[in-house]
Formats: structure tokens, C-alpha cells, sequence
């Protein structure tokens, strides 16, 4: 048997079991969802991204802020998709997930981190409203900008707010998306 032939057997041994890698530090998958696909990722078993942004800016975006080691790793978003997917079907209310807002700026964090307490399933709020319930009553634009990078779109839901007419003003899914997250929402 020539060398090359006895590297060969040995690729093809039965039993030879390919390498296994560690977990990434961020694993994230597409998800396909009747509001368009989202990028989810996970941390240390919290979400920090449920996005409308394409995989490269995401996962750039989340080599920077989190850690380089960031892997397409589909079954470390199991329980992630599910809720998302009950959430989308109307039965579920509420997200049982954790959140880390590590793509957010520090404004952000303010605005996304009162939003659950501001707005629940089935009722929404204004960006004048909400920029008055974090004390910057004047920063009502501010507010939409930073609610349009949420970071964490649906699971922390900045489609329940709208404008000060009660109109549907920008979504990062686009108003198609809004408009069918808050009508799943009425009709519960």
C-alpha cells in the first residue's frame, strides 16, 4: 500500500468521527417569518439581535460589540424561534427571553429598556408619550430614531409605537410589517 492510499484509509475508517467545534460566543441563524426574514442571535443564552439588517452588517455589527467568535449555529436559537413563531401565529402575548442590548447606544438602552413597561400586547403608545415617559419630553424624534435600530425588533416591541395622529410612521421591517404585527395583536 502506497502512502497516499494509507492516508486515504485512514479518512474513510469507519468510526472516524469529523472534528466538533466549540460553541460560538454569538450563534445566530436566518429565520423566515411572515414579516420577512429576521437575523436572530444569541449571547450567553440572551437575544441580542432579532433584525431586519442583512447577515453581513449583523454579523459584523456583532463581532464588534460582542465577540469576534460569532457562528451560524441554528440549534443554539431553538427556543428563540419558537416563541417568535408562536408570538407570529397569535398564540403567544409576551417573549420569555432574555435580552442584551449590547448593539444599543446608551439612548437606546433608555428607550428599549422602558418599552415593555410602556406599551403591552394589543395597545400602543406615541413617540411623544414615550419620550415624556423617560423624562426627555422635547426628544420625541429621538426616540423614533432610536426605536428604528432596535436591535431587538418584535421581542422588544417598537412596532406598538406610532405617531402622534395615529398614524404608522418607519418600521426597520417596513410599514407592511407594522401594520401586521399590530393587527395580530387586535385581534387577540
Amino acid at each position: 500500500m502506497t502512502d497516499l492510499e494509507s492516508r486515504l484509509t485512514r479518512l474513510t475508517t469507519p468510526g472516524l468521527k469529523p472534528p466538533t467545534f466549540p460553541d460560538a460566543d454569538v450563534a445566530y441563524t436566518l429565520h423566515d417569518t411572515p414579516i420577512g426574514t429576521l437575523l436572530l442571535a444569541v449571547a450567553q443564552g440572551r437575544v441580542v439581535a432579532s433584525s431586519f439588517g442583512d447577515e453581513e452588517t449583523m454579523t459584523t455589527r456583532l463581532a464588534r460589540a460582542v465577540s469576534p467568535r460569532v457562528l451560524r449555529q441554528p440549534a443554539a436559537l431553538d427556543d428563540v424561534r419558537r416563541q417568535l413563531d408562536e408570538y407570529l401565529a397569535g398564540r403567544r402575548h409576551e417573549f420569555d427571553l432574555e435580552v442584551d442590548l449590547a448593539l444599543a447606544t446608551p439612548f437606546q438602552r433608555i428607550v428599549l429598556s422602558d418599552l415593555p413597561v410602556h406599551t403591552s400586547y394589543g395597545h400602543t403608545t406615541t413617540y411623544g408619550r414615550l419620550a415624556g415617559e423617560i423624562h426627555k419630553p422635547r426628544a420625541a424624534r429621538a426616540v423614533g430614531t432610536a426605536l428604528g435600530a432596535n436591535p431587538v425588533c418584535v421581542v422588544l416591541p417598537c412596532h406598538r409605537v406610532i405617531g402622534s395622529s395615529g398614524a404608522l410612521t418607519g418600521y426597520a421591517g417596513g410599514l407592511d410589517a407594522k401594520r401586521f404585527l399590530l393587527n395580530l395583536e387586535s385581534k387577540s
